[in-house]
């Protein structure tokens, strides 16, 4: 049976139907904001996946019927997944992964359906608000609800899920999730914001997360299964003494050596130890086999993650011995590679990343075609993760979701520093590859972003560096348990911790925020310790990059393109593109192949790596759009003579009538008298009439007779001109 549900919400109204669509799911509700519609399902297999983590798959389909459209390819339908729905996804797994049990095994997959898009109602947290009710209302074991807000600012003023219009005017954009308890998700972009505000920003969407989550309780307390029994992992308590007594007392020790690789071969021969015993013995079959030998790999692991924390939040001690708010070394250098626009690479600790900068022309802007209105980015930032780079054999290929997120997120960072495309008209393109990595890749690769785009000539607003922050805590966060907050998170720590959270931004604010955490949620005064130390922690970082560059190079590099910008009429860009490109193209031909963009607004950018070619193209633009203007001088070359007067060449496509009455001070009866075609002549504009033909004299350059007196011209009626003879050539007259 049908059941629908409605609820107000910031100006706009929710509403959820159950019980009609995608019945045999075992969860399943379409959820209606204002004219937006997604389809939210989820389902969960009868029996647990063999392997050491729980296999949760969120899914975002963009339907490109939501808003109207028919999918460009040449098959025309949707195809792979694309950047912003992969984001999308990420961002509605992250705060609800945390709301399974440890050890759930079960395979769940919940798939949102994008269906009908308004623009100004997000179908992203639509989609976060389906996938819990789907778990919700199904006998699925999940520990929510969750739910999910924008946050925008405008003139001071913090708005919940901001239109369109609003998010080009604010300065925090702002994507928060959490229970009715707490916050376990953050995802954010901010113009340098401060972290007291960052925090407002926090506290305003969890206010409004605690209403949504209350209405899914009422619609699940309504319409809800009840929840099947669900086997969650559990070792044998027997195989967990064994284990634990061989081993613990040598993986204390192993833990605690400096060196991450290291580390590694002395924890993983102490575990193959142990292994190539369990593996060797005799079971009844091969299944017994798999499940002992994966229950004993998943102590071990238990067991180190066990010293861990029990280091870090009763000894106050890291793995690597450093204090909890110290930075591992730093190194920072720029122009590492010769033939490349700018580049830089940033160290820190075992993670090392190379980011190179390469600019382009407008042209080179990368097209976004999604279920928004079409657009186009100048700025892009990738991120590279080979598998070399923690010395392990992988798939290479096509990024990955985990590094599609981090590109997007080190582009989120550098985007508010980056200048717009009239204070630099080029397309900028940032590659950021991981070299070496122990833990926050993410945060070097913004660092190293940020000196490579300095380096390579980019007049960015401020220096950006990024840190990555992490939680282990000693049980419920509820006044009673110890917990620490680590600053500058190795592999180690990020791994087994409880949360790895992510800030960036320059010396007045913050930038980009991601959060993701392990627990059901984290309160106000742990974020508000951890922005302060991540604070500390970025303004050290920026000392280290400032020693290798300080401020943005005046120039691009000597291998990137040269670029010149102007500005020229609307009603011009037609003569200046000619019929079918002719006259551009021409342009083009006659500059060595230069690369010209013209604007709608009549903004022309002009590139190529020799200045002098840009600048000929440029005078070539300007002769054909530029108009003459009565009182300036010329001096041109005589192109065509006649009778009446002599034709002088001003620029480009303009000549000049000089009237045989302007050649000279004196009666001049033919032009041929005076100049001949070849000559070149100084001129003087004296008047342009309504179809913009333009007469010049000559004669204000030459001497001019002593007595000289100048023929009255004689008075016109009122109703009477002059007649213009001055392009008309010779006068022919009936026989």
């Amino acid at each position: 049976m049908k059941r629908v549900f409605e609820l107000e919400f910031e100006g706009k109204k929710f509403v959820v139907e159950a019980g009609e669509m995608a019945k045999q799911a075992d969860g399943a509700v379409l959820v209606r904001l204002n004219e937006t519609a997604v389809l939210s399902t989820a389902c969960c297999s009868d029996s647990p996946k063999e392997g050491d983590f729980f296999p949760l798959t969120v899914g975002y389909e963009e339907k490109q019927y939501a808003v109207g459209k028919i999918p460009g390819s040449f098959l025309r339908r949707e195809g792979r997944a694309g950047e912003h729905a992969t984001l999308t996804a990420r961002l509605i797994d992250r705060p609800i992964r945390p709301m399974f049990s440890e050890g759930f095994r079960n395979e769940v997959q919940i798939v949102n359906t994008v269906m009908s898009v308004d623009q100004d109602c997000t179908p992203e947290m639509t989609a976060m608000l389906g996938s819990s009710l789907a778990l919700g209302i199904s006998d699925i074991p999940f520990d929510g609800p969750i739910a999910g807000v924008y946050v925008g600012r405008v003139d001071g003023k913090f708005i919940i899920n901001p239109t369109i219009e609003e998010r080009e005017k604010s300065d925090i954009n702002l994507a928060v999730a959490g229970t009715k308890d707490a916050i376990n998700m953050v995802e954010a972009g901010a113009d340098q914001v401060s972290e007291e505000d960052m925090l407002d920003a926090l506290m305003f969407g969890h206010d409004a997360i605690k209403s949504l989550c209350a209405w899914q309780e009422e619609i699940i307390k309504e319409i809800g299964k009840s929840k099947r029994e669900i086997q969650l992992f559990q070792p044998e308590p027997a195989i967990v003494a064994d284990v634990t007594a061989r081993t613990k007392e040598r993986l204390v020790k192993a833990i605690s050596i400096f060196d991450k690789l290291e580390r590694q071969d002395a924890i993983q021969a102490i575990e193959d130890e142990i292994l190539e015993d369990y593996d060797t013995r005799s079971y009844p079959d091969e299944k017994a086999h798999k499940k002992t030998y994966s229950m004993v790999n998943n102590i071990l692991e238990s067991l180190v993650a066990e010293e861990v924390r029990r280091l870090i939040t009763e000894e106050k001690i890291r793995p690597d011995g450093r204090k909890l708010d110290e930075i591992r070394p730093l190194d920072a250098q720029i122009d590492i590679l010769p033939r490349v626009h700018g580049s830089a690479l940033f160290v820190r600790g075992q993670t090392q990343v190379l980011s190179v900068t390469t600019l382009g022309a407008k042209s080179d802007e990368q097209i976004i075609d999604n279920l928004t209105e079409e657009e186009t980015r100048h700025w892009m930032h990738h991120y590279n993760f080979p598998p070399y780079s923690v010395g392990e054999v992988g798939r290479m290929g096509s990024p990955g979701r985990r590094e599609i997120g981090h590109g997007a997120l080190g582009e989120r960072a550098l985007s508010y520093v980056i200048p717009n495309e009239i204070e630099f008209p080029y397309t900028i393109r940032t590659v950021a590859e991981v070299l070496e990595s122990n833990g926050s890749s993410s945060q070097a690769s913004i660092c190293a972003s940020c000196m490579s785009l300095m380096a390579a000539g980019v007049p960015i607003k401020a220096m950006v560096s990024g840190i990555a922050m992490g939680l282990i805590t000693s049980g419920p966060l509820d006044g009673k348990h110890s917990y620490s907050i680590l600053t500058d998170i190795q592999g180690l720590e990020d791994h087994f911790g409880d949360m790895d959270f992510k800030v960036a931004g320059t010396e007045k604010g913050i930038t980009a925020l991601q959060m993701d955490i392990k627990i059901k949620g984290i309160n106000k005064e742990i974020l508000r310790e951890a922005l302060a130390q991540a604070h500390d922690a970025r303004a050290k970082i920026r000392e280290v990059m400032a020693k290798a560059i300080s401020a943005p190079r005046p120039d691009v590099g000597k291998y990137a393109p040269k670029m010149d910008t102007f500005i020229i009429a609307e009603d011009k860009i037609r003569e200046v593109i000619g019929t079918g490109g002719k006259v551009i193209n021409e342009i083009i031909a006659k500059c060595d192949n230069v690369k010209i963009d013209i604007e709608d607004s009549g903004q022309v950018t002009i590139y190529h790596m020799d200045r002098d070619t840009i600048n000929k193209a440029k005078q070539m633009i300007l002769d054909i759009v530029k108009e003459a203007k009565v009182g300036e001088e010329y001096e041109g070359e005589v192109v065509r003579v006649e009778d009446y007067g002599a034709f002088v060449h001003l620029f480009g496509n303009v000549d000049g009538l000089c009237h045989v009455s302007r050649l000279g001070w004196g009666f001049v009866e033919k032009a041929s008298d005076v100049v001949k075609i070849g000559d070149t002549i100084k001129v003087q504009v004296i008047e342009i009439d309504d179809k913009g033909k333009v007469k010049v004299s000559h004669r204000e350059y030459l001497d001019k007779p002593d007595g000289y007196v100048d023929r009255p011209e004689r008075p016109r009626t009122e109703h009477q001109s002059r007649p213009d003879r001055s392009y008309k050539g010779p006068r022919k007259f009936k026989k």
